[in-house]
């Protein structure tokens, strides 16, 4: 009986996370308000102490041994054919415990109300000539900024110190934000390196939040420049913010408000590449005239950094792709991967607001 009613209180609660994702989407300000900036960051805040005490990513090692652990169940239960039946048991009872805790644990951030009503930044539709006059500002900004960075041999952007050094500073721009902006603040552990990155690389990951531990993953094989950016694209998930778009924007923000040059260059660089795409499509004329504008250094960077995810690119980045594809659109982000490109939206409202238009 008592294995039973195990099971009995386990799918109860599994019922209960997924009422919970059913009624969320219907209720944003209940769930910014209750959940978001309630409930949540106490979890998020204690999980990442307790594991930044670890000096690698938990997240990392649990990737590694869980398979290995599936593959053991697997062939044991193989070998002896009366324990199949506990071993789909187990296998079942461990997906529906981890359903319940991504639910609980973060996975209830999806469906908070839209970061621009947080930060008072009205959406609205905006001409071209509006988006290529933001794209301008972006890319004087980015320009001016290449000028103040180091360069490698290869006359390429460089972090001095190295990349673990910025990731060891990346919550200094949060700090900054939070001074506006105190929904960005509180303190979490701070982002880490992933070990097998090079490997990594392959499914085209830049970085990935583990809910369960509360660790901000980066690849630490990839260009300089997209260090800063995407540690702090990773902490906007860890404090809370889940939807793709809005933590591009929150990235940017951080590296605004940081006081180093290099987070200042990789967080303008993302605005303007994001912006740049969104000009392409619905002004090419006004994308090719900026686009001669860009600093030869500038260029030396896009060119170097697609020459690095290029040459890792291939059917296991395709693969990861439609996964990554898949678990957005579950969690309801309509778009899936192109969620991304919604980040102009938010670019652009505060481009308007700082104008007064």
């Amino acid at each position: 009986m008592k294995p039973r009613r195990k099971y009995i209180r386990l799918i109860a609660l599994g019922l209960l996370a997924f009422g919970l994702n059913y009624v969320a989407p219907r209720m944003p300000v209940w769930v910014e308000h209750i959940y978001a900036r309630l409930l949540y960051p106490p979890i998020g805040r204690l999980l990442s102490s307790l594991t930044s005490i670890l000096p690698f990513s938990l997240a990392e090692a649990l990737v590694i041994i869980l398979p290995f652990l599936l593959l053991y169940g697997l062939i044991k239960a193989w070998r002896r054919p009366r324990l199949w039946l506990r071993y789909l048991e187990r296998l079942f009872s461990y997906a529906l415990l981890a359903y319940i805790g991504f639910t609980l644990l973060w996975g209830l951030n999806y469906h908070r109300q839209p970061l621009a009503l947080s930060l008072a930044l009205p959406l609205q539709p905006s001409t071209p000539e509006v988006l290529a006059s933001l794209c301008a500002d972006l890319l004087d900004r980015a320009n001016e900024l290449r000028q103040q960075v180091a360069e490698d041999a290869n006359q390429v952007m460089t972090l001095p110190g190295g990349k673990w050094r910025a990731l060891s500073r990346a919550d200094i721009g949060y700090e900054q934000l939070a001074r506006r902006w105190p929904i960005f603040g509180g303190r979490y552990g701070r982002p880490k390196g992933v070990q097998l990155s090079y490997w990594w690389s392959y499914t085209g990951t830049a970085g990935m939040y583990f809910p369960f531990t509360g660790e901000a993953n980066v690849n630490m094989t990839m260009p300089d420049l997209n260090i800063p950016v995407v540690a702090c694209h990773e902490m906007a998930h860890q404090r809370g913010f889940a939807r793709e778009d809005e933590a591009n924007y929150i990235a940017y923000l951080a590296c605004s408000f940081h006081p180093d040059v290099e987070f200042q260059y990789s967080g303008v660089l993302l605005a303007l590449t994001n912006a740049m795409r969104a000009l392409q499509a619905s002004d090419p004329a006004a994308y090719a005239d900026l686009r001669t504008k860009y600093s030869p250094g500038l260029d030396r960077d896009l060119k170097a950094n697609q020459a690095f995810w290029q040459a890792f690119a291939g059917p296991i980045e395709r693969v990861a792709g439609q996964l990554n594809d898949v678990y957005l659109k579950s969690n309801q982000q309509a778009d899936g991967i192109q969620s991304y490109g919604r980040m102009v939206d938010l670019l652009l409202a505060e481009y308007r607001a700082a104008r007064g238009r």
